[in-house]
């Protein structure tokens, strides 16, 4: 009702300042949902490990791995993280043989994946992924579970296709 006047006396006016106050709601927006992905886009912080170990030709080499069980944590994995400590690791659990299908989006770190049949054993691996890539990595055959680690770890290590890894995961079965 204050507008009113203003409308009769200052007809240009009232109509920006209308057109303003029309305008704040929505401009308000689109700033709450950049604020709503940039939660959703943190870097999620690391979770509790478990150890793991990778038998090669070269020797054991011991890691400690964020393991990934349900559909959200394997959605997420090591998106939007900046780092990773070298003897580290995520090793998604699948629940069930099958084959599986990997990629990069929004993940900054390059990787090295693993991929590890149901008795433990590496089936193959796919190194050096490319960060932010939408590329499809397969796993070539059914599997159990993907362990990935830093680019350069399985090479550096001699980590290939029939290697063993030990972890909770594969004894259970």
């Amino acid at each position: 009702m204050v507008l009113l006047p203003v409308f009769r006396a200052n007809r240009p006016a009232a109509r920006a300042c209308l057109a303003l106050a029309l305008l704040l709601p929505i401009q308000a927006l689109p700033v709450a949902q950049a604020n709503a992905q940039a939660k959703s886009e943190a870097p999620a912080e690391a979770l509790a490990t478990e150890p793991l170990t990778i038998r090669s030709k070269t020797g054991a080499h011991a890691f400690a791995v964020e393991v990934m069980r349900d559909d959200a944590s394997r959605a997420r994995g090591l998106m939007f993280r900046r780092h990773m400590a070298a003897d580290h690791g995520m090793l998604f659990d699948f629940g069930q043989t099958l084959p599986v299908n990997m990629w990069m989006k929004n993940t900054y770190l390059p990787l090295d994946m693993v991929f590890i049949r149901a008795d433990g054993t590496v089936a193959r691996v796919a190194a050096d992924a490319e960060p932010l890539s939408t590329r499809v990595i397969p796993s070539g055959e059914p599997v159990l579970s993907v362990l990935e680690l830093n680019a350069g770890t399985a090479a550096k290590l001699g980590i290939r296709a029939g290697d063993r890894v030990e972890h909770s995961l594969f004894r259970a079965r």
